[in-house]
């Protein structure tokens, strides 16, 4: 998949999957109607919700530039995608989505947000351990599984992971 197609492709699903799921059903469960006056938790949450809508625009974008592909399972990655926030924890996406959502709650007081965000987290975690690990597993192997004992799944590491020096092959000797 070239540049453009993967960008064009990943502009589609962030509409269609984070759009919905961080966007559309937060305001479909609430009309973005606060349900507190408290400026200091409205502050942190649009703060949170900020910063997880820019970690899932920096995610994207590796998808595109590192991997040549998309997040979408039926247009993936030509290559394991390991650089960015990538580096500090496996599922940056999931958890800048939970991180909007989540921040939204703060922002407009509203606990069924909460509870949403709650839920989030248990299917999210769901599809990683028995779609996506497996699937990740089988696509890239041993890369995978690499990257998979030195990069955490949920927690972020507080340093960045140095990336492995390739061995040269018998071809490039």
């Amino acid at each position: 998949m070239r540049r453009l197609e993967a960008a064009a492709a990943s502009a589609l699903f962030f509409v269609c999957a984070p759009g919905v799921v961080a966007g559309v059903i937060p305001w479909w469960l609430t009309g973005w109607d606060a349900g507190h006056d408290s400026v200091p938790l409205q502050m942190l949450g649009l703060g949170l919700a900020a910063a997880g809508a820019a970690a899932l625009l920096h995610a994207f974008g590796r998808f595109v530039v590192d991997g040549l592909g998309t997040p979408a399972p039926v247009a993936p990655t030509e290559s394991l995608v390991v650089g960015g926030l990538y580096r500090y924890v496996r599922n940056p996406m999931y958890l800048a989505v939970l991180a909007v959502v989540f921040g939204q709650a703060l922002a407009f007081g509203r606990a069924e947000l909460a509870l949403y965000s709650l839920a989030l987290a248990v299917a999210f975690a769901a599809f990683v351990r028995w779609y996506e690990e497996p699937a990740l597993a089988r696509r890239f192997g041993a890369q995978y599984e690499d990257y998979r004992a030195s990069v955490p799944a949920w927690l972020p590491l507080p340093v960045r992971v140095p990336r492995r020096r390739r061995s040269r092959s018998i071809r490039e000797s």
